[in-house]
């Protein structure tokens, strides 16, 4: 087979190695990990859903699985994804629209807000869902 015609030895496209890690990386990885984490979480819904559907005694076991330290780590991740998946995708609302924000100042602090909005956000749901 003859070779692909590409003679030049530099990569086609900017790899990892030849960037330098900054916040906007870091906050794209995260967005596309966290959507992985929201099907996840769908699953876990339908599951719920399922259990419910079954009745008091599939119900009583995934309430336990939920209630446990496990389930309640998982539920706040979980929450922390959909605030961190929210945010991001506003960002990127901006972007796309009036497209703004493209400065690295702007784009890294915008990227530390997102994280910030997650945890505080998630940490604030769980306290008011535990004081009702």
């Amino acid at each position: 087979m003859a070779g692909s015609g590409w003679t030049d030895r530099r990569p086609m496209s900017p790899h990892l190695q030849a960037w330098r890690w900054h916040a906007t990386m870091y906050g794209s990885i995260f967005h596309r990990v966290t959507g992985v984490g929201l099907y996840g979480g769908a699953f876990l819904i339908a599951a719920w859903v399922v259990a419910l559907a079954s009745g008091p005694a599939t119900y009583a076991v995934v309430e336990a699985l939920m209630h446990s330290w496990p389930g309640q780590l998982l539920l706040f991740l979980w929450t922390m994804a959909v605030l961190y998946h929210l945010a991001n995708g506003l960002r990127h609302l901006i972007w796309d629209g009036p497209m703004v924000g493209f400065s690295p100042r702007i784009a890294s602090a915008w990227s530390f807000l997102n994280f910030a909005f997650a945890v505080l956000g998630a940490a604030a749901i769980w306290s008011l869902a535990t004081l009702v």
